[in-house]
């Protein structure tokens, strides 16, 4: 009997580190190429949704999006910051109305999360682009659990985001050819998925909150993965993950103090929000990487397509490309959110899905 694997190997662990070392001292040589900020086209024909939008990385591609000209939706917990924003957003471009709109959506509850789908899905508008961008990583903080009842770091990094795919998808079926992008990390590599114990609740291993954020991360690339499969290519849906590469945002600010002196003592390695947000934005309007993602699909490669900082396909770890673990990883996270077993298909197909959260 083949015994189950418990954790990475400790040659996996240190080849998962060396990887994320090597992404952070050379992600300037690697993108040196690239524009800051990356040169859009007019985008006056898209509506995009990215959640997370008043800071960091997300607060960059709502506005870049918006002054390409497209419509942005700012999917956010506060309101208030957001159109505050939008305002200082106008102000700069003396006086100019953006197309921006600013809808509530707190990822740590999952009746929100189908509450604003349901609203969006309401308007019978096409939806083009999805960008989940926001996430947590409470460095050295206690294992905390959301009033779903699921560990904090895998709700807001991995099932908000799934549950809020999953149920845009009439959307997103409107706006064909539309984008899913997941705004994932370089640390997926030294992530490991227990299936069995996803929210990290049996006691098998001691909890860290690097052990949550890493493993959300790594559960997110497998459950996109499995939804690019389930797409058919006549569906029109593209499910991408991209690195934004090691980005100095506000999770600095939940580090020691020791680190954060540390952390800002290297700003040479570490990208602005602004730079992190080049891969996302060329994985939302790059014409080719449609292309790209079909083929993919065709040729049954076991990963969905995987964007570096560097605007250019790359291959996520080892462990994503589990075909076994990825389908289990599926079957549970549906489990957790609420969703029959079929319900992209049944969604395709324009039929009904009921949703254990929400009303």
């Amino acid at each position: 009997m083949v015994k189950k694997k418990q954790a990475l190997g400790w040659i996996e662990w240190l080849i998962g580190w060396m990887h994320v070392t090597y992404e952070l001292l050379f992600q300037r040589t690697k993108t040196s190429h690239l524009q800051n900020p990356l040169e859009l086209p007019p985008l006056n024909d898209l509506t995009c949704i990215v959640t997370g939008t008043t800071s960091g990385i997300g607060k960059e591609i709502a506005r870049q999006l918006a002054e390409a000209g497209a419509h942005v939706v700012m999917a956010v917990r506060n309101r208030k910051t957001a159109n505050e924003l939008i305002d200082q957003w106008c102000s700069s471009w003396a006086g100019i109305l953006l197309n921006v709109e600013v809808m509530e959506l707190d990822l740590l509850s999952l009746d929100s999360v189908v509450g604003f789908a349901n609203t969006w899905n309401a308007r019978l508008k096409p939806l083009h682009v999805l960008i989940n961008n926001a996430g947590i990583f409470s460095i050295g903080e206690t294992q905390k659990f959301s009033k779903d009842g699921f560990e904090e770091h895998l709700q807001v990094n991995h099932l908000a985001p799934a549950l809020l795919s999953v149920l845009l998808l009439p959307s997103l079926i409107k706006g064909s050819t539309s984008r899913i992008i997941n705004v994932n990390s370089v640390m997926h590599y030294v992530g490991f998925v227990d299936t069995e114990d996803m929210n990290t609740v049996s006691g098998k291993r001691k909890y860290s909150s690097l052990l949550g954020y890493t493993n959300s991360k790594l559960a997110q690339v497998m459950f996109s993965s499995v939804l690019h499969k389930r797409l058919p290519v006549e569906s029109g849906v593209n499910v991408m993950c991209v690195s934004p590469g090691i980005v100095h945002t506000n999770v600095a600010r939940d580090l020691p103090r020791i680190v954060q002196a540390a952390y800002h003592l290297i700003p040479y390695f570490v990208f602005s929000p602004q730079e992190g947000s080049r891969s996302a934005l060329f994985a939302a309007t790059d014409p080719q990487i449609l292309e790209y993602c079909e083929s993919l699909k065709i040729d049954e490669w076991p990963v969905c397509a995987f964007i570096s900082q560097g605007c250019h396909p790359t291959n996520p770890s080892k462990e994503a490309h589990s075909v076994e673990t990825s389908f289990k990883v599926w079957e549970k996270t549906l489990e957790m959110i609420g969703l029959p077993s079929d319900a992209v298909e049944r969604l395709i197909e324009g039929k009904e899905v009921r949703c254990r959260y929400g009303t």
